[in-house]
């Protein structure tokens, strides 16, 4: 196993460094006193300090199935098993399917690939375009698949969304070939026009949909969860039992005390989205300013810009740069070109994005790459 990338290039930056490496949110926008709040009522109960239940605090897996009921996905608390963030949830789910065949996109979430790798999963990739994954490639693909990972909400790395109708065509294609999918949903709620349907919604029988709190709340509260049928969830939970009994109770009881106030969250991600289409739209203009060789589909959503430098060697350019006090992650990473880049545009603030912008075109210049 190698590491990734993204967690070892962060042990090598410090407070100078201008990092786009990371999907890091805002922390100027994360909801302190809320929270502090939350956290001070959890901590009233001395029960939020005792072992837990190995599916997850009751109160918070209603609260999530109601969130899906609420967008037109009928679900019940025992269809939720809480984790340790998404990554325990995809984890758990490919330990189960230990050595499955399984259809990805290209490119792909990079710590997805590292969890198919250590469980000895064969992947085959399927080439992303404009309204999502291509449908012909993916139909060849899952016939000879068990299952395909998908990341249809403005996707990790490449930012792009699924169409609706393209959507509605892979439903048909699981659903036809009797597929199961794992779709990561982490950015879903990071829109900046309109949601779009999940396709998990229309497979409800052959679907994990995976969520978490760390895109839009907290990533160090380390509370996501999968959302499936009790038929596909039940035998995934003596695997969660086996990693770490449950997910920390006190991170599970403060989520749910914040989330009691349904009004505050949904103002709390409205705040998100205006903000982050600010900043995707600024990193834009400075990337049209100081980089324009640099090729790329302005994203409806998420946390990423995905494009190229034509001919560049990405990962050269990478550690040239960390020399400058700037990283970002080259595109070879998650199974992309190796011209191709990662910028991550909501972690820093505006002076952070034209100076780290700046300094990156300097290396460029001096470097001739």
């Amino acid at each position: 196993m190698r590491r990734s990338f993204i967690r070892e290039i962060l042990e090598h930056t410090n407070s100078e460094t201008i990092s786009f490496a990371g999907g890091l949110p805002d922390v100027s926008l994360f909801p302190h006193k809320a929270l502090q709040i939350a956290t001070y009522n959890a901590l009233e109960n001395a029960e939020s300090l005792q072992y837990g239940t190995s599916t997850g605090y009751t109160s918070l897996k209603e609260q999530i199935a109601e969130y899906y009921c609420q967008r037109g996905f009928p679900t019940a608390p025992e269809n939720i098993l809480i984790t340790s963030g998404s990554q325990q949830g995809l984890d758990i789910i490919c330990r189960y399917h230990y050595g499955a065949s399984v259809t990805i996109e290209k490119p792909s979430y990079l710590g997805a690939l590292n969890v198919f790798k250590l469980n000895s999963m064969e992947t085959t990739t399927v080439p992303l375009t404009e309204d999502g994954i291509e449908l012909k490639s993916f139909e060849k693909s899952i016939a000879k698949s068990k299952l395909a990972y998908l990341i249809p909400d403005f996707q990790n790395p490449s930012g792009r969304y699924y169409t609706d109708k393209t959507r509605e065509n892979v439903a048909k294609i699981l659903e036809d070939s009797q597929k199961i999918l794992i779709e990561d949903a982490p950015y879903s709620e990071l829109y900046f026009d309109a949601p779009h349907k999940s396709i998990s919604q229309m497979l409800s029988k052959q679907s994990y949909h995976l969520g978490s709190f760390s895109k839009v709340l907290s990533p160090a509260l380390r509370v996501g969860w999968i959302r499936a049928d009790v038929e596909l969830l039940k035998p995934l939970i003596a695997y969660k039992e086996a990693m770490d009994l449950h997910t920390s109770g006190i991170t599970q009881r403060i989520v749910s005390e914040y989330l009691k106030d349904g009004e505050s969250f949904e103002k709390h991600l409205q705040t998100l989205r205006v903000a982050y289409k600010e900043k995707m739209n600024y990193f834009c203009k400075q990337l049209e300013l100081h980089l324009p060789n640099f090729e790329y589909t302005q994203p409806k959503g998420g946390m990423f810009i995905y494009g190229k430098f034509n001919g560049v060697d990405s990962r050269a350019l990478v550690q040239e740069c960390l020399k400058n006090g700037v990283v970002f992650v080259p595109g070879i990473e998650f199974g992309g070109a190796d011209d191709e880049i990662r910028f991550n545009f909501t972690h820093s603030n505006f002076d952070e994005i034209t100076e780290g912008l700046k300094r990156i075109k300097s290396v460029m210049d001096l470097t001739n790459l």
